[in-house]
């Protein structure tokens, strides 16, 4: 194998096969013609990548969309395949039982040498290798193989050109650091960069420092006017790529930057108000978030910092994406109308109210906020804010905060507790997802199965539901991790749903995050860490997005990192589900900065959690064993053996991807109690 991977494009003598591009298989130099059929080479493309064997039936639910026979059409295609590959003497096409392989060991393969240099880590690899890798990106990830009707194949597709991409992104920007500034080389990269990752900020940043360095300022202007245009057409923060621009400008000599124009979101078209408005199809939960009003003039009146709040808090609810958010020129215009806030939704049809009001008294700014259910008229969630307003737009953006997470926790619960009261096979797809939502937060093996029904149930009543798909990865995601099922297997199951959920809505920050974490379970980092910040990105509100980077980042990325995404996501989601995770996150980095003590006390917040597992029991051990106390650590480690006999160490560490300080560390803290 080692022979053919010397050559990157994998024309020497033997067998290669190149993904990127259109499929090829290359044997001893010469294109191997491959059959017609597009069912064929998807086939052939997925056995290549698949971890283990795959059984019949999950290949012909992949590839046949209820064909007459699709066994029949599974046995011509593997004949087919035996044609290509297999050689005398050496059979690359294996069955067995009801299983299906290829056996490519000593082959070449440009997708899986790209995969394990992944797993190994990009910014371990040394300039010959990286230089090596970028070549095999040779066009598209099997470039025009999409199938018509298949969406549980292309949603595989999505998952793995995705995959690649965050691959070839790292790829490039480590280049970029280790090749001489200003070479041609290296703005070829980063153009690839800048277009693999077109909302990463360093990418824009190291795309504007090269230019500027080469004295291209005019070009340079030129990419900020295009970055701009295109993150306001996102809804994005283009503010960090205007501070990097301006802070690289003042490192170079020459005329000073042309004043940018300023980009503002872009107000989203207004639907027509009528007294008899049409009913939105309502199959989600849909909201309406009704002009705040100030009261500091008489009998409360609208605009000033209240409209800001208002439309701040609207845009950051529709970022979410977890339920129809009436735009704010239709809310407005029944506002202008002073039309009741109960009509209001009865008028636009709609479940859940949203009220405030904005005071600003001496010293303080305090804010009033109502979440109503229409039909029953209850009031379901209610707070008041009070802070000092030492910056009264960070305050504004602090509040705006906790009421976009609070709405979004609270209707998720409504909208939970009321699908338990159904029963099961009368629910819509809106109530099979929060039915799965309800048993998922369980964190039992029973619980995530039911969890997985209930997603399977959302998906097939609507092919379209991205969050479902999200949370049906979810379901394999915690069977691999808590080695509930075959790890290789639930872990490619939850990249596929993650797949699926992109293909369907790449703008919903619960699919990115869902791709972060199947690809951290791949070893993925760099791929995942670029998913998890698209996330965030998409919905600076999204609590999970940023329990997940420090989830990651705890491990065996930046321990820092790891603190402030725990205490955002907290900050965000105080009463989230996941809380437990949240906690055990912060602690892990805490050991990785050799804080035991605060490692212990935060570890012991997660396994105070009602739903916390027996992983986040076993932080808790570990940690109070670093910090020296040892009869506590001595009694989780007993409430772990008597679940699961035979835990040690090895299950600790082989669950996480700690880097190799990190488990040295965890294993010192085992050996004090008995579980190393």
């Amino acid at each position: 194998m080692e022979s053919a991977r010397s050559s990157p494009d994998g024309r020497k003598a033997g067998l290669a096969v190149r993904l990127f591009g259109p499929l090829t298989v290359v044997r001893d130099g010469v294109d191997v013609e491959l059959p017609r059929s597009r069912k064929l080479r998807a086939l052939l493309a997925y056995l290549v990548l698949a971890p283990h064997p795959v059984g019949r039936s999950r290949l012909c639910e992949l590839l046949w969309d209820v064909p007459n026979d699709p066994r029949g059409e599974l046995r011509w295609c593997l004949s087919k395949l035996r044609g290509v590959l297999d050689e005398p003497g050496r059979r690359r096409v294996e069955t067995q039982g009801d299983t299906v392989a290829l056996r490519l060991e000593d082959d070449f393969v440009d997708a899986t040498a790209i995969a394990k240099a992944a797993t190994e880590g990009i910014a371990a690899l040394g300039m010959a290798r990286l230089q090596a890798l970028s070549k095999l990106f040779a066009g598209d990830f099997l470039d025009g193989l999409e199938l018509d009707r298949n969406p549980s194949f292309n949603g595989w597709l999505i998952a793995q050109r995705r995959r690649f991409q965050s691959c070839h992104a790292a790829i490039l920007e480590h280049l970029i650091m280790g090749l001489p500034a200003g070479s041609e080389e290296v703005s070829a990269h980063l153009d690839g960069w800048v277009e693999l990752a077109p909302f990463d900020v360093r990418a824009h940043a190291a795309l504007l420092a090269n230019l500027a360095g080469r004295g291209q300022i005019c070009a340079a202007e030129a990419h900020m006017q295009a970055t701009a245009a295109l993150f306001q057409s996102e809804e994005l923060d283009f503010k960090p790529v205007h501070a990097a621009w301006q802070a690289i400008r003042r490192q170079q000599p020459g005329p000073a930057l042309r004043t940018l124009p300023r980009f503002l979101p872009a107000e989203p078209v207004a639907a027509a108000i009528v007294a008899d408005a049409s009913p939105v199809e309502n199959h989600h939960a849909s909201l309406a978030v009704m002009p705040f009003v100030d009261e500091a003039g008489a009998g409360g009146v609208r605009g000033g910092l209240a409209d800001g709040l208002t439309h701040d808090i609207i845009t950051r609810l529709a970022k979410l994406r977890d339920f129809f958010v009436i735009a704010r020129g239709s809310v407005f215009a029944l506002g202008e109308k002073n039309i009741a806030p109960e009509e209001a939704g009865r008028r636009l049809n709609v479940d859940y109210v949203t009220t405030g009001w904005v005071r600003g008294l001496a010293g303080r700014i305090i804010v009033s906020v109502e979440l109503v259910e229409v039909r029953t008229a209850r009031i379901v969630w209610s707070e008041t804010f009070e802070r000092r307003p030492d910056d009264v737009f960070a305050v504004l953006d602090d509040i705006g905060n906790s009421i976009v997470s609070s709405i979004s926790i609270e209707v998720e619960t409504v909208e939970r507790n009321r699908a338990m009261l159904k029963a099961p096979n009368s629910l819509n797809a809106w109530e099979a997802y929060h039915r799965g939502l309800w048993h998922m937060y369980r964190f039992t093996r029973s619980e995530n199965e039911l969890a997985r029904h209930f997603f399977e149930v959302a998906v097939q009543r609507d092919p379209t539901f991205a969050r479902a798909y999200a949370g049906l990865s979810f379901t394999h995601w915690q069977s691999a991790f808590q080695r509930w099922g075959d790890r290789d297997r639930e872990s490619a199951l939850a990249f596929e749903s993650a797949g699926r959920s992109l293909l369907v809505d790449d703008h919903n920050p619960a699919a990115h995050w869902a791709m972060g974490r199947a690809m951290w379970l791949r070893g993925e980092q760099d791929g995942s860490l670029i998913e998890l910040e698209r996330a965030v990105d998409l919905s600076p509100n999204f609590a999970l997005g940023h329990y997940a980077l420090s989830f990651v980042h705890s491990q065996s990325g930046d321990p820092a990192a790891a603190i402030g995404s725990s205490d955002h996501s907290r900050h965000l989601s105080p009463f989230d589900p996941l809380l437990f995770g949240m906690l055990g996150a912060r602690a892990m980095a805490h050991v990785r900065l050799g804080q035991f003590d605060e490692a212990a006390e935060w570890a012991l917040k997660a396994a105070a959690r009602p739903n916390a597992h027996a992983i986040i029991l076993s932080i808790a051990a570990h940690c109070l064993a670093l910090a020296g106390r040892l009869d506590e650590a001595r009694g989780f480690a007993a409430t772990i053996r008597r679940a699961l006999p035979h835990y040690c160490a090895d299950d600790f560490i082989d669950t996480f991807r700690f880097e190799p300080d990190a488990a040295a560390l965890f294993r010192q803290g085992a050996r004090r109690i008995g579980l190393g």
